[in-house]
């Protein structure tokens, strides 16, 4: 690539990881009010699992769409949509006075989500390329910052008895705004059809080992952001603004681990941190479950927080070099065996808990966490590098 033609690397890299941070400070916003709306709906858990699982059913139908889009036009273009349509559903779980409202209100927010967040991911390998390693954790300590910020203000909101329909509303405004003020600065990128990668594949012999640990990690990351603060509720039982606490203590752990993962990475190389990661998030909801006490919950919600941190981003970053498929296919074909995590775990969580209780429900989801470690030790070391991580433009 001529020199001349170079955009900014550094403007690039900053509205990118913009909207990571519009889409972390919008997901924790909602799952903050999680519990308020459970109670505004009078719903238990299995009526709340049931609700639930709408979302990840969205995300997981609008894959192929997705997938299908970013092969035929610019991420930046791909995200625009995505990112009105997030926030503006992001306005209306609040005001929804019936459960079958919430439901289909869910169902296109999961859409919503999944074109904004797959498209967001493309645009990230795309700035990747301008760097001589990865950056892609990076960018996703990003989006948990935000998702800290967002259940910071979450808490503040329920400790001031702000109605979840005000509170999700001025957020959603704020966020489109920001999408208007750096969506000029996205990069553009024309996407390479070809013969061999214009359809929707599922991961091939390449990706499946990635696609299965991506599985394991989402199914307890979106565990927690659906369940963290009932289970301190309901198990811990401590006041309701201690349960909000106990999330942000989650999402600031998670956030940690991400920023700190590229250095790891270079230390001790991927497979090593990824085994790490397993371990944590199996210790971690094990110690919740065995000790559901205040300060011992917070650990554990620390464990996993940290465990899950570098999984997602280091296995998109990995799929993104796939021999076999285009950016774009690789990352549709990773998700979506990945947010069958999301489909599946999250609402049986709900059905598990109400027959069976939150403490057994967690430490089924604990098993996810060993799964990750069998997947991980099954990587080729050449694989698992951090040469996997690094990308390049070609010219």
């Amino acid at each position: 690539m001529d020199n001349a033609t170079v955009p900014n690397r550094s403007k690039l890299r900053f509205a990118c990881g913009v909207f990571f941070f519009i889409s972390g400070f919008g997901y924790s916003s909602w799952a903050s009010r999680i519990p308020s709306i459970q109670q505004h709906l009078h719903l238990n858990e299995a009526q709340l699992g049931a609700v639930l699982f709408a979302l990840p059913i969205g995300l997981m139908l609008t894959i192929p769409i997705t997938a299908k889009m970013l092969n035929h036009f610019s991420s930046k273009s791909i995200m625009l949509i995505g990112a009105i349509a997030f926030n503006l559903l992001l306005c209306l779980p609040g005001f929804t006075t019936y459960v079958w409202q919430l439901v289909i209100l869910l169902f296109f927010f999961g859409s919503a989500r999944n074109i904004y967040n797959l498209s967001t991911n493309s645009q990230a390998v795309s700035v990747q390329a301008f760097y001589d390693k990865s950056i892609m954790v990076t960018f996703h300590g990003i989006w948990s910052t935000a998702g800290f910020a967002g259940a910071a203000v979450g808490y503040l909101m329920v400790s001031h008895n702000v109605a979840a329909s005000w509170h999700l509303l001025i957020v959603g405004i704020a966020m489109l705004i920001t999408t208007a003020i750096f969506y000029p600065h996205i990069y553009y990128e024309k996407p390479v059809v070809t013969a061999k990668t214009s359809g929707f594949k599922l991961p091939d012999k390449h990706l499946i080992k990635f696609a299965l640990i991506c599985f394991a990690s989402m199914a307890c990351e979106n565990t927690m952001y659906d369940w963290s603060g009932i289970y301190f509720q309901k198990v811990v039982n401590p006041s309701k603004s201690v349960a909000i606490a106990a999330f942000v203590v989650y999402m600031v752990t998670m956030t940690i681990g991400r920023f700190t993962g590229d250095k790891l990475v270079e230390l001790i190389g991927i497979k090593k941190v990824l085994t790490i990661n397993g371990i944590l998030i199996t210790a971690g909801l094990l110690f919740c479950v065995i000790l559901p006490y205040t300060y011992s919950t917070y650990i554990g919600y620390a464990m996993v927080g940290l465990g899950v941190s570098c999984i997602v981003p280091l296995v998109f970053s990995m799929a993104g070099k796939s021999p076999t498929m285009n950016t774009g296919q690789a990352l549709a074909a990773v998700s979506t065996v990945g947010y069958l995590g999301f489909l599946i775990i999250p609402p049986a969580v709900g059905f598990i808990a109400q027959a069976a209780g939150l403490r057994w429900a967690f430490g089924i989801v604990a098993g996810f966490g060993a799964l990750i470690i069998a997947m991980v030790l099954q990587l080729k070391e050449e694989t698992a590098s951090v040469k996997a991580t690094v990308f390049s433009h070609k010219s």
